[in-house]
């Protein structure tokens, strides 16, 4: 079964258990994967629900940021429950070291130097790692693995 039809089966699911903010965070989910099929003209496949799901995981981190400052502590709940929801959908995430491991081999195989490489570095380690980890670590990675 693939994910964007396990996420459909999540939403009958939270429909008859009438858990209305799980069912609202995943037709948000299921809005913004139709909303990005229209637009290519293309059916999704697990990777690209994947980055959609990363996509909405970063949002609702920065809308946490903003509400946080603006002492919203109940619209901060709100956003924290959906991240949750929403976390269920990616697949396991590399730890730390395993992230800086693939990202030196990377840099190897490049034979990357100094900060000048970061696009090219990024660009393959993307490619290699998107879903896998999160990306702000693994530019952080890829920083330290260049100043190096």
């Amino acid at each position: 079964m693939s994910l964007k039809d396990q996420i459909t089966e999540d939403m009958k699911t939270a429909m008859r258990a009438r858990d209305s903010e799980r069912l609202g965070t995943i037709r948000l989910l299921l809005a913004a994967l139709k909303q990005k099929e229209v637009d290519e003209r293309v059916v999704l496949d697990d990777v690209a629900v994947v980055a959609i799901v990363d996509k909405l995981i970063k949002q609702r981190k920065d809308s946490i940021e903003a509400f946080q400052k603006a002492a919203r502590t109940d619209l901060v709940d709100k956003e924290a429950a959906e991240i949750i929801v929403l976390q269920a959908y990616l697949p396991a995430r590399l730890s730390a070291d395993e992230v800086s491991a693939a990202v030196k081999a990377i840099v190897a195989e490049l034979g990357a130097k100094g900060p000048g490489d970061m696009g090219r570095v990024m660009g393959a380690v993307k490619a290699k790692l998107a879903g896998k980890a999160d990306m702000s670590q693994v530019s952080a990675a890829v920083k330290a693995a260049l100043a190096s």
